[in-house]
C-alpha cells in the first residue's frame, strides 16, 4: 500500500487525457492530485472518475487553472472565485475524493503513520524583492514582459483580490494546523511551492510572484513536516531543505513530458519514502524554456 502524487495533468489536452486512460490499476494505493487537473468541472469529473477506479483513495487540492473563469462568458452565470471552488469541492465529494475542506486522513500504510493535509493556499505576490511593494508586484513583473494568465481569468470574489483570498485561506489552514498532534509527522499538499527557494525560475524570474506565499515557509520551521508535495512549476524534482523532503510532482502540457513513458512513469511515490530521490524517465529531454513560462510570457 503506497501513497502516490501527481499534479498538472491538464486534461484540456487530448494527449494527456489519453495518457490518463492508459494508467494501470493501483489496487489499495492512494493518490494525491495536487492541482491543475484542468480548467473546467468536466475535466475534474473525468480525472476523478479515472483515478477513483484505479486507486483506493483520491485526495485533491485545487490549482490556479481549476479556478479560472472565462473572460467572455456566454451566459453570464459562470461561477467565480469562492463559488467556483465550492462547486469543485462538491464534484470531489460526489466521487468520494478528499479535499482541503475535509478531515485530514491518517496514513497507516507503508511508511506510516503520517497525517496527510491537503491544503488550498494561493499566492500573495510575496515571492518578490523586499524593495517591491505588493501593490507594485504585477507592474514589476510586466517590466520584463511577464503577465500570468491568472490576472485575466482567476476571479477572487468575494475577496478584494487574490492576496486577500490567500490570506483567508492561510489563516484557515493555520487554525487547523494548530490543533494537530505534534507527534505525528505531516505530509503537506498544496498546488503552489511552499518555499521561495524551490522556484529556480532562471528564464523568467519575475514569474515568482504567482508561485506562492512566504507565509507557508514558517509552517515548515514550526511544524513536524516530513514531506511537502506541490506542483505548478512543471519542473519535476525532489529537494531536501531544512530536514523536509519536497516533491514537485507535475506532469505538465504535452511538451513537458515523454508520451513514450506514459503517465504512470510520472506518478511520484510519497510514502513510503523512496530509497532514492526521483529522477526523470530516461527518454525525456527537458524543454527550453519550460512550457508553463511560455504561457505566462507576452
Amino acid at each position: 500500500m503506497r501513497l502516490w502524487a501527481i499534479s498538472d495533468i491538464h486534461l484540456g489536452h487530448q494527449v494527456n487525457r489519453a495518457a490518463l486512460e492508459a494508467l494501470p490499476d493501483h489496487g489499495r494505493d492512494w493518490v494525491i492530485l495536487a492541482g491543475d487537473v484542468g480548467e473546467t468541472e468536466e475535466h475534474l469529473e473525468i480525472a476523478l472518475a479515472a483515478f477513483s477506479r484505479r486507486f483506493a483513495r483520491v485526495l485533491w487540492v485545487p490549482g490556479n487553472h481549476e479556478l479560472w473563469t472565462a473572460r467572455s462568458p456566454r451566459s453570464g452565470h459562470e461561477l467565480r472565485g469562492q463559488a467556483k471552488y465550492e462547486a469543485l469541492v462538491a464534484v470531489c465529494h460526489r466521487h468520494g475524493a478528499l479535499t482541503p475542506e475535509d478531515p485530514w486522513p491518517l496514513w497507516v500504510g507503508e511508511g506510516g503513520p503520517h497525517l496527510i493535509a491537503p491544503l488550498f493556499v494561493l499566492y500573495d505576490y510575496s515571492f518578490r524583492p523586499d524593495d517591491v511593494s505588493q501593490e507594485g508586484a504585477v507592474a514589476w513583473a510586466e517590466e520584463t514582459g511577464v503577465l500570468c494568465t491568472d490576472e485575466l481569468l482567476l476571479q477572487p470574489e468575494p475577496y478584494a483580490g487574490i492576496p486577500a483570498w490567500c490570506a483567508a485561506r492561510a489563516a484557515y489552514t493555520e487554525q487547523r494546523l494548530a490543533v494537530v498532534d505534534a507527534r505525528v509527522p505531516l505530509v503537506l499538499v498544496n498546488h503552489f511551492p511552499f518555499d521561495e527557494r524551490l522556484l529556480n525560475l532562471f528564464l523568467l524570474p519575475r514569474f515568482s510572484i504567482w508561485c506562492g506565499t512566504r507565509r507557508t515557509e514558517a509552517w515548515l520551521r514550526t511544524l513536524h513536516v516530513d514531506t511537502a508535495v506541490y506542483g505548478h512549476l512543471h519542473r519535476r524534482r525532489t529537494t531536501h531543505l531544512d530536514g523536509v523532503r519536497f516533491e514537485e510532482v507535475s506532469l505538465g502540457y504535452p511538451r513537458d513530458w515523454s508520451q513514450e513513458e506514459g503517465m504512470a512513469a510520472y506518478l511520484r511515490q510519497v510514502l513510503p519514502a523512496p530509497a532514492h530521490d526521483w529522477e526523470e524517465p530516461p527518454s525525456w529531454v527537458p524543454p527550453s524554456p519550460p512550457a508553463f513560462l511560455l504561457e505566462g510570457a507576452r
